[in-house]
């Protein structure tokens, strides 16, 4: 008999409502679930060898501090006279930076500039998508002499980033600023390896533009707990050794885990593929009830579908937002094909926010919303709908976050990366590669030399 829920100290995942004794037939048995998680054991016991061995550097860097004192000092020099710091980087050099910085009210309608009790800091914003009247717009609306800019490459060769790059410095230069671009950039890319071109670090280092180490080991989609996820974590004040603590957790809970049963990320690897091959389950919605998590979904969908999506494998990742989708998406969660599974993530909320008056709630005709809080509506939204796919006999996994803080942001990035290796490896694929990517990249290239 498996157990439906597994935790660390910042959440609690339940996959009840996956199991064929809540949901019927669209169900997996606990014989299923069990033969999955069985299947699973090998994986398990390699990833524990491969973070003791330090074979997998995902596994070790949140032990790591040298890289955030790095990462503080040059932000503090970078944001000196600076109100706005713009970061360029796509896909996994965007999406985790942008997921993290959202935690801290990056891009939410009338929250403060800052996380940390009021101090004022750089504004951030981030240009992850090349698109040429946004970029022109907004480079032309910047106060540049007080605008500072992050770009970050792995390989330093990602045609998108930089374009934005060489036309930012055109747009500096053309103000003026030019004697100023070494104080105005910093870049994050790869150290250089013998016999293997860097294009970023080679025009940064021709400018003086100073440059911060990409760990060679972790890329991409897997990069939100390095430098290039945590420096704009920082530029919101938040505290990047706490959001590593919590991934930490995960890790302790793998290397005291004894088998898959007993690791939440090895539970619901376990649940996905199962759901996947025994139900025709073939889309997986990712729908948390808080705005701070907007940014997460987006950056959950590029790390299943880039990670799993090869050969023919991989389930469809759907980003949603709650309570805001039960108006839009809901419907076809509910009531379409019977191929959905969805994920809700729940922080808890009641007690929390505006009072609502009772007697202008009864005028309104919902007299059961007087004298309760915002935070009791989505409390309420947030369990409701679980129960109501639970009665529809749709698939619903469901995490619950006492607290939204930096532990518990880090403690959920660590566990899907790590669910999405464990999916990865049940599936007898690579998921740290994207070769279909690699081709459209190299056409573009082409197109572009002709």
């Amino acid at each position: 008999m498996t157990k439906p829920s597994s935790s660390s100290p910042s959440y609690r995942q339940s996959i009840a409502g996956c199991l064929s004794g809540a949901i019927g037939e669209n169900g997996l048995s606990e014989a299923e679930l069990g033969s999955w998680l069985e299947k699973l054991a090998p994986a398990l016991h390699d990833l524990k060898a491969d973070y003791a061995s330090g074979r997998l550097p995902l596994l070790k860097i949140s032990e790591e501090t040298a890289d955030l004192d790095a990462a503080e000092a040059a932000l503090a020099k970078l944001s000196e006279g600076a109100e706005t710091i713009v970061f360029f980087g796509t896909g996994g050099s965007g999406l985790g930076g942008q997921t993290l910085a959202q935690f801290g009210g990056w891009g939410l309608p009338g929250v403060s500039c800052c996380a940390d009790g009021g101090k004022a800091r750089p504004r951030t914003r981030f240009y992850d998508n090349l698109d040429p009247l946004t970029l022109s717009a907004g480079l032309a609306r910047l106060e540049l002499d007080k605008t500072r800019f992050v770009v970050t490459s792995k390989s330093g060769g990602t045609t998108e980033t930089i374009a934005q790059l060489l036309a930012t410095l055109s747009a500096v230069k053309a103000a003026g600023l030019e004697s100023r671009i070494p104080q105005m950039f910093l870049g994050i890319t790869e150290p250089d390896k013998p016999g293997k071109s860097n294009g970023l670090r080679a025009l940064l280092g021709s400018l003086g533009i100073p440059m911060l180490e990409h760990h060679t080991g972790i890329g991409g989609r897997f990069s939100c707990l390095t430098n290039v996820g945590l420096l704009p974590a920082l530029a919101r004040g938040l505290d990047a050794r706490k959001i590593r603590a919590g991934a930490q957790e995960v890790i302790d809970s793998l290397v005291s885990a004894s088998f898959p049963a007993a690791f939440a990320p090895a539970i619901g690897a376990a649940t996905a593929v199962g759901l996947s091959k025994e139900r025709g389950i073939r889309t997986l919605v990712m729908m948390p009830y808080n705005d701070r998590l907007g940014r997460f979904s987006e950056w959950y969908v590029q790390l299943w579908a880039e990670s799993l999506g090869k050969g023919g494998e991989g389930t469809s990742p759907i980003p949603a937002l709650g309570p805001l989708d039960q108006h839009s998406q809901l419907q076809l969660f509910m009531d379409g094909p019977r191929e959905i599974a969805v994920t809700v993530v729940r922080v808890a909320s009641a007690g929390e926010g505006a009072l609502l008056d009772a007697e202008m709630a009864k005028l309104a005709g919902q007299s059961f919303l007087g004298g309760k809080t915002i935070g009791d509506v989505v409390d309420a939204q947030s369990h409701a709908i679980a129960e109501a796919l639970t009665q529809a006999g749709r698939p619903v996994r469901t995490f619950d976050m006492q607290k939204l803080d930096e532990r518990a942001i880090g403690a959920l990035l660590m566990h899907f990366m790590i669910e999405t290796i464990l999916a990865g490896r049940l599936l007898n694929l690579d998921p740290f590669d994207q070769p279909a990517v690699e081709l459209a990249k190299t056409l573009t290239r082409e197109r572009l030399a002709r």
